[in-house]
């Protein structure tokens, strides 16, 4: 059967796309970043450095610097660098003794303002995730029984249970990451006896992209013949329910 135009060029598109795709948004995210830092740091420390110019020479006025500085563009990254290194700073302090100190009395400080205590935390936890030095360390990949028995979901082993729950239970447990789909940053964490898990073959890369992509992206020597995956279920192959001496009640009229 011949391919029809629109069909070839939708197939070819999305392939391009595909292709395109991740270095559009790898550029277009960094140039964000670059435009955030630029309008919320850069331009007022690019102001105060116009500023200290014009009290040391004071032949200049803010005027004139502010026309150099929109004619030349590579001056309006200077608070763009500035931002960067004073915010490397930022992080040395914070890392001191003293830094810290400081800072959990900024934190409470902010933690008692009105509507500030109510965005602040989730903020924190959102770029604490992202930004800690402390990673979550995922030791190897599983299948597990979750959320019922029959139903296998793949997780990634945190470490062992708590004590308490495998003392009273008796039990060697494995605490587990059950990553959701499409966003395996967020999920379930459940506790396991440790002989009710499949140890799996993979990565920890290849379990994501197993995840992300909502198991299409099967990993490799994982695959399953294509048949089999084509072929009816038991309930289908069982047929109707009711018996061959039954007959489905008709609907009423």
């Amino acid at each position: 059967m011949p391919v029809s135009f629109w069909s070839d060029f939708r197939r070819f598109f999305l392939r391009g796309l595909a292709a395109v795709l991740p270095t559009l948004l790898t550029v277009m995210i960094i140039v964000y970043l670059f435009r955030f830092v630029h309008n919320y740091l850069g331009v007022y420390i690019n102001a105060g450095v116009i500023y200290l110019l014009v009290l040391v020479h004071g032949e200049w006025t803010d005027t004139e610097l502010w026309t150099v500085w929109r004619e030349h563009m590579y001056l309006q990254g200077v608070g763009f660098v500035l931002a960067i290194v004073g915010i490397y700073f930022i992080g040395r302090f914070v890392a001191s003794f003293i830094g810290r100190f400081v800072w959990r009395l900024a934190e409470k400080a902010l933690m008692r303002a009105p509507l500030v205590k109510q965005i602040y935390p989730n903020v924190k936890q959102v770029t604490d995730f992202f930004l800690s030095d402390r990673k979550v360390d995922f030791s190897r990949v599983v299948a597990v029984e979750y959320p019922r028995k029959g139903v296998w979901s793949l997780g990634l082993v945190t470490g062992p249970g708590m004590r308490t729950v495998s003392e009273a239970t008796n039990s060697d447990l494995l605490t587990i990451f059950v990553p959701s789909s499409p966003t395996p940053v967020t999920g379930y964490t459940v506790t396991v006896r440790r002989d009710e898990v499949i140890d799996l073959p993979l990565t920890i890369d290849e379990a994501l992209r197993f995840t992300v992509s909502g198991g299409v992206v099967v990993p490799p020597g994982e695959c399953l013949p294509e048949s089999r995956s084509k072929a009816p279920t038991r309930a289908a192959l069982a047929g109707p329910t009711h018996g061959p001496s039954e007959k489905p009640q008709s609907e009423a009229p």
